[in-house]
């Protein structure tokens, strides 16, 4: 990890850049996968099972016996978390379902905005380095509280590597009965198209390594995704009231997500970007994946800027997924934030409470993209239709403004549509 002490503006690109290299080997590697499943469906899926994860099975579908017996293995104080971090991300979501509109523009003239549930969702979580049992929480529960009529699971399987109980056991307390053994980009063409017994969905939603997120961009043409995704990134804002402990700790639980993943922290001065480097190497010789945490900060860094507002436009141009501020009057700091996934405020807001049980989502975009992306809410899983009734007296009103404008465009039809109901 490396300092950067009051970079020029000229250099902030460079510094704001994400370790994502782009190997066409892995969109070429993903179409073919696609293809493969879209066109031989089930069998191309076991095919493939067979081909990478040495996982020989005809049954794609976990068994109602298999989910009792994974969730009795289950202890208790993990179902306690469980229901914890559910009610809290239920109480979240709940509060933001969206009202209908309904008004008239004008006399005889009414226009309804009424929210609806996405009839069929998708939901991929991985199981590799971290079966993502929390992830489960985070796409079921607000899919359940929109009102998705179909909820199905995707999620691999090994023969090294069997489905973790902790997504199954998250699963069933969500009440998702379709779950698949499936994995990788083959999943998400699965969901994408349909094959004989994975249902094809409207939206699919989840992280995944990079052949998962290629899959998602790819089948994007023909199915809708939450949004574009990458290796998980922080950034934690720091001043002279931060601790520098706190700080390292919050950059080394992101930075343990794989060796892909990225931690920045943009801080006040270089003795504490030195005490905070020191301190993230001293707790990183206690972690189980200290080698691959090693590999995430060699593209981490540290930016030392002498003024607040600096501070604030690089983290605005950097756009990150989670964002710490453990800064004096950090509220202030926030409300001048633009670009970011999730924002945690102060010294004793870490960024594993949004993780795991504050309430609030952990689907949060990367790469950047919370310049124009939210993270996963209630809206993710629904739309928006819009109704109109206009009385006759509504439209005599508006007829001449709709037969000018559509005469303007050279529509003569559309015109028409209105004089002959106005016997004109």
């Amino acid at each position: 990890m490396e300092i950067f002490v009051n970079p020029s503006r000229d250099e902030w690109k460079a510094l704001t850049e994400r370790n994502i290299p782009d190997d066409k080997s892995i969109e070429e590697s993903v179409g073919k996968i696609i293809e493969r499943v879209r066109n031989g469906g089930d069998a191309a899926l076991r095919s493939i099972a067979l081909e990478f994860d040495k996982n020989h099975t005809e049954a794609l579908e976990v068994s109602a016996a298999e989910i009792a017996e994974a969730c009795a293995k289950v202890n208790e104080p993990l179902r306690r978390a469980v229901a914890v971090s559910a009610a809290n991300i239920e109480r979240f979501h709940k509060a933001q379902m969206p009202s209908a509109v309904d008004i008239e523009t004008m006399p005889g003239v009414r226009c309804v905005q009424r929210p609806v549930p996405i009839r069929r969702v998708g939901l991929y979580i991985p199981g590799g380095r971290a079966p993502l049992f929390s992830t489960v929480l985070m796409l079921a529960i607000p899919a359940k509280i929109a009102g998705c009529e179909e909820v199905i699971l995707c999620t691999p399987q090994s023969n090294d590597n069997p489905i973790s109980p902790e997504i199954l056991y998250a699963a069933t307390y969500c009440g998702i009965r379709k779950i698949y053994r499936i994995g990788g980009a083959q999943a998400i063409a699965a969901m994408a198209y349909g094959t004989e017994s994975v249902p094809k969905v409207d939206k699919i939603f989840g992280p995944g390594n990079r052949y998962v997120m290629k899959a998602k961009q790819m089948v994007s043409r023909n199915v809708a995704i939450d949004m574009p995704a990458g290796p998980s990134e922080v950034l934690v804002m720091a001043d002279e009231t931060a601790r520098a402990e706190f700080v390292a700790a919050d950059m080394l639980s992101q930075a343990e997500h794989g060796p892909d993943s990225q931690a920045v922290c943009v801080c006040s001065d270089k003795a504490l970007a030195e005490k905070i480097m020191e301190e993230t190497e001293s707790l990183r010789r206690r972690l189980s994946r200290s080698e691959s945490i090693g590999q995430s900060l060699k593209h981490s860094r540290i930016v030392v800027f002498g003024n607040r507002d600096e501070m604030i436009d690089f983290v605005n141009e950097y756009g990150p997924e989670h964002l710490i501020i453990s800064m004096a009057e950090p509220w202030t700091v926030a409300e001048k934030i633009t670009a970011a996934g999730s924002v945690f405020i102060g010294n004793y807001s870490p960024e594993s409470a949004g993780d795991y049980a504050s309430g609030t989502n952990h689907t949060l975009p990367t790469n950047g993209w919370a310049h124009s992306c939210s993270g996963v809410n209630i809206d993710s899983f629904m739309k928006k239709m819009t109704l109109q009734e206009l009385k006759p007296q509504g439209l005599k009103t508006l007829s001449e403004t709709i037969v000018t404008m559509a005469e303007a465009e050279g529509l003569d039809a559309h015109a028409l549509a209105v004089k002959i109901r106005m016997g004109l």
